[in-house]
C-alpha cells in the first residue's frame, strides 16, 4: 500500500435535488453510505458538519463528465458546489471523474431487487460510494490521489 495516503475521506454525489454522501474508514479498506444531504442553501453546511464528526482529512466530489468527456452544466454545478463545499468545510477538496457512478449505483440497487422508485432516497449515497471506492482503489494502485485538488482559486468570489 505504498504512497497511500492514511485518513477518512467523504465521496460527495451532487445532484440537483439531493447530493449523496460516503465515507472510508481510515485505512481505505471500505466505502459506506453516510447520508443523502437535500439540496439548498444549507447542504454546504452539512456535508462539512459530516465531515468534521468523521474527522475527513479529504472530500472527493464527483464530477460528471459525458461518456465523451465533455463538461456539461451539470459538470458546472458540482465544479461550483465543490468550491462553496471547500469554504465551508476548511478542508481539501478533490474532484474526480464520476461518468459511471450513478449508473453502477443504480445497477447496483436493481441487482439487489430494489426498484428504482424505492431506490430514490438511497442512489446518491451508493454513488457516492462508488465514486469513493474507485478513488481510493485508485490511489493504491498508482500511489497517486485520484481527480484534481480544487485550488484557492477556484473559490466562489
Amino acid at each position: 500500500m505504498s504512497g497511500f495516503r492514511r485518513g477518512v475521506r467523504l465521496g460527495v454525489d451532487v445532484g440537483k435535488a439531493r447530493v449523496g454522501v460516503a465515507r472510508c474508514d481510515p485505512d481505505g479498506l471500505l466505502a459506506v453510505p453516510v447520508e443523502t444531504v437535500p439540496r439548498d442553501e444549507h447542504s454546504a453546511a452539512r456535508i462539512a458538519q459530516i465531515a468534521a464528526e468523521y474527522d475527513a482529512f479529504e472530500l472527493l466530489v464527483g464530477l460528471p463528465v459525458s461518456l465523451s468527456g465533455n463538461e456539461t452544466a451539470s459538470t458546472t454545478d458540482a465544479r461550483d458546489f465543490a468550491a462553496l463545499l471547500h469554504s465551508a468545510a476548511s478542508r481539501p477538496v478533490r474532484l474526480v471523474d464520476e461518468r459511471l457512478s450513478t449508473v453502477s449505483a443504480h445497477a447496483a440497487l436493481r441487482t439487489s431487487g430494489r426498484s428504482q422508485k424505492s431506490s430514490r432516497k438511497i442512489v446518491d449515497q451508493v454513488a457516492a460510494v462508488v465514486l469513493l471506492q474507485q478513488a481510493i482503489d485508485v490511489e493504491k494502485r498508482s500511489g497517486t490521489p485520484a481527480g484534481t485538488l480544487l485550488s484557492d482559486s477556484q473559490e466562489p468570489a
